[in-house]
């Protein structure tokens, strides 16, 4: 199979390259702006992998780059929620009008089929929790989760009026090996400046769920070779939760740094746009035949030492 992988040098998306290259022709796009062309230069000289550096926005240059391929896994999106809330064009322009480029040049491919990473920030502050994908209704509080959700929505269209299959998975929080952003690889960054102290944001109550990034591509991949409805819709995550306080406490222990004064900015959420407590449903995967081996706090640990490894620098 050919599969075209937008954001494929980014943190999920180059796990996905990873999954797919060794046995398929596989082409990344994608412009650089937050992934590393290190995460994917080992494939680099491999027979059927392509590296395109360009802009999703660039519709020529992505029909011209999409055709003759099977599928389309569309990893690419602005990943920080913060920054869609301080520039407020964004997210609009790198998750909404470019996912809208990619389905249009995927019709004009003839794509059969397209695999669309979402996000539980679409559920907003759901009254319902564990949150099912059959939720509603659905009111994100951050400019990215409505980015995402009028994703789906064109996704969801495409595929009825286009005949295109596609897979729409709504991820927990996901972590592990080339973490760029999220709370253990921004705390690293806090302890690469200054290893006595480390500043929190929100009261450390927040209580999320957690999945590892291979756990996450296991479960995009399953899903995809076993669920054939027009639309497939998914949450994707561990089926627990785990606090900031205890997320904190791994980190500064794998650290081995003694002595960091901890301080909580304060506040229910994190920040403006942070859901402070959810935890996806992910019932509809298990009766598929998938769920994940490990749980939140067990992901945690496994994810902080590989930051720690990777990122700090104080040691």
């Amino acid at each position: 199979m050919d599969y075209f992988i937008t954001g494929g040098a980014g943190f999920i998306g180059s796990a996905v390259v990873d999954r797919f290259a060794p046995k398929n022709r596989v082409t990344v796009y994608d412009n650089l702006s937050s992934g590393r062309q290190e995460f994917i230069s080992h494939h680099k000289g491999r027979k059927g992998f392509k590296f395109v550096k360009a802009d999703l926005l660039d519709i020529e240059k992505l029909i011209k780059n999409m055709k003759g391929h099977d599928t389309v896994w569309h990893m690419a999106a602005n990943p920080d929620i913060r920054k869609g809330t301080e520039s407020t064009m964004l997210d609009l322009e790198q998750n909404t009008f470019a996912t809208f480029n990619v389905l249009e040049c995927a019709r004009r491919a003839d794509v059969k089929s397209v695999v669309f990473s979402s996000t539980s920030t679409v559920y907003g502050r759901a009254k319902k929790v564990p949150t099912h994908e059959d939720y509603g209704p659905l009111m994100p509080i951050s400019l990215y989760g409505a980015s995402k959700l009028a994703c789906e929505a064109l996704v969801s269209a495409y595929a009825e009026l286009y005949g295109i299959r596609a897979y729409i998975y709504r991820f927990a929080n996901i972590i592990g090996h080339r973490s760029t952003h999220g709370i253990l690889f921004d705390l690293v960054q806090k302890l690469n400046c200054d290893p006595t102290q480390l500043e929190v944001l929100g009261d450390g109550n927040q209580r999320k769920s957690y999945l590892l990034v291979n756990e996450c591509v296991d479960g995009m991949v399953y899903g995809f070779k076993n669920s054939k409805d027009k639309v497939n819709y998914f949450n994707l995550g561990s089926q627990d939760q785990i606090s900031v306080k205890k997320i904190v406490k791994v980190l500064v222990d794998e650290t081995k740094l003694k002595g960091v004064k901890i301080n909580y900015t304060g506040g229910e959420s994190g920040w403006k746009g942070d859901v402070p407590k959810f935890l996806l449903d992910t019932k509809k995967m298990s009766e598929l035949g998938w769920k994940p081996k490990h749980n939140s706090e067990d992901a945690i640990r496994k994810a902080a030492k590989i930051v720690v490894d990777e990122y700090l620098k104080v040691c």
